[in-house]
């Protein structure tokens, strides 16, 4: 029986992926580097750290690994704090709520920092929902590692076979897989250039989905 749901977080619980694509597109700019949709769409589920990394092997990038971060993060808050017009994904509020309310245990791990996750939650009051949050800059290698997955297994101390992840990307779903976790891939009208082939379940919409059928699923 599932006792433990993870979440992603971009892409899943809020649509931010426009903001931080604003966020990097500026200071590509600024680096004066040309970055296909094809090599950003590989970035999904990555950390930026791990982004950075890339970017600074492959274009030869003089800033030192930290202080790019700091740069996009500093653009992607300004972004973030200006943009109203930023909602919970339709359903998951319903969702989450439900979860937590039949006793559920919930867990969000994302490759964003741990401010952007902290800042995310504040806006929209989910800390009430959630008991822990694991974030992919504590970890040397993104999604799709699995060692986000494990760790959050690991945290709410609940056997891999008894939770379940759901994910809206590739590098995500590998992760989750490699943890030995069953995912359900949600694939929604934001999605892009994402492969949900190795997923147990895909899904468009949160209503898919409820406390009975997550607790009955089999791994």
């Amino acid at each position: 029986m599932k006792q433990t749901v993870i979440f992603d977080m971009d892409g899943v619980i809020v649509d931010t992926e426009p903001v931080h694509h604003f966020a990097y597109q500026q200071h590509f700019k600024q680096l004066n580097i040309d970055v296909s949709p094809e090599m950003y769409a590989s970035f999904t589920g990555n950390s930026t750290k791990n982004i950075y990394e890339r970017l600074k092997g492959i274009y030869n990038l003089e800033a030192d690994i930290q202080s790019l971060v700091e740069t996009k993060r500093t653009l992607f808050n300004d972004a973030f704090d200006s943009k109203e017009d930023l909602y919970l994904l339709d359903g998951v509020e319903d969702l989450i709520k439900e979860l937590h309310q039949n006793g559920m245990q919930l867990i969000l791990a994302s490759s964003s920092a741990n401010v952007t996750i902290q800042r995310i939650f504040n806006r929209f009051d989910l800390d009430k929902y959630f008991k822990h949050k694991v974030s992919g800059e504590d970890f040397p290698k993104s999604k799709p590692h699995p060692a986000i997955f494990q760790q959050a297994a690991f945290i709410a101390k609940t056997p891999v076979e008894n939770c379940i992840v759901i994910e809206d990307s590739t590098n995500g779903i590998i992760a989750a897989k490699a943890a030995g976790i069953y995912c359900v891939g949600y694939e929604s009208v934001h999605s892009k250039l994402q492969d949900y082939s190795l997923a147990d379940e895909v899904i468009s919409h949160f209503n898919e989905l409820s406390f009975e059928k997550i607790r009955s699923l089999k791994s």
